[in-house]
């Protein structure tokens, strides 16, 4: 467990949120009217990834197709979401630090997580997008946070554990999505922690059962 931690700030898109069918309508509406298959798109979308890139665009690049518009709407919580950011706002404050498209704040309250944010930060609506390091230290600014008493958790290492290392936060790496298949290639994308899921955080987060009696 870590100690003297204020704030922990999330990643959105395949961290708080599943991305998968929204990845799969994106593939899909890429290639419409092309001769390349989904599912050739796809293997070479993850063999991009591997290689720590932007899976999507890059495969869009390699066979000169013009990228789909992204669709929030098909975004849908992952399972341990909500309890995870249940548990965790009771002994922290809770933020986003996000690239997202505009109506952040909508999209958290259609999904019930607004009552467990205390700030959302999006690159939308600041015109900053990680991982410029302004968009993190907006969130530390507005909560009067030091970058020491900050957590950022996130999928991705170059968008998030490498931005805000470099600020002083801690970080956790969460190996969901296609963020997960990336590998760590130098000491400054080293993590503090990786966690496979959002349930894996309490663990780190907050004090066992036995601990809490230790003294007694």
């Amino acid at each position: 467990m870590l100690t003297g931690i204020r704030w922990l700030f999330f990643d959105i898109g395949s961290t708080l949120v599943d991305e998968s069918k929204a990845y799969v309508r994106r593939v899909r509406e890429t290639v419409a009217g092309s001769d390349i298959s989904q599912e050739q798109f796809y293997e070479e979308m993850l063999d991009f990834y591997r290689q720590n890139k932007k899976g999507d665009l890059e495969t869009a690049r390699k066979y000169g197709l013009s990228v789909a518009p992204w669709h929030s709407e098909e975004e849908v919580l992952y399972p341990d979401a909500l309890s995870c950011l249940q548990k965790l706002c009771s002994s922290y404050s809770i933020g986003v630090i996000a690239n997202q498209l505009p109506g952040t704040a909508a999209r958290m309250e259609n999904m019930g997580l607004s009552s467990y944010l205390n700030l959302i930060v999006s690159s939308a609506e600041e015109g900053v997008a990680k991982p410029d390091p302004k968009i993190f230290q907006i969130a530390l600014n507005r909560t009067g946070c030091l970058p020491e008493q900050a957590v950022m958790i996130g999928d991705r290492l170059d968008n998030d554990i490498v931005p805000a290392k470099r600020l002083g936060m801690k970080t956790v790496w969460i190996k969901q999505g296609f963020g997960g298949l990336s590998s760590i290639r130098s000491p400054e994308e080293e993590p503090d922690f990786t966690v496979a899921n959002l349930s894996e955080l309490c663990s780190i987060f907050l004090p066992k059962q036995e601990d809490l009696y230790e003294n007694d």
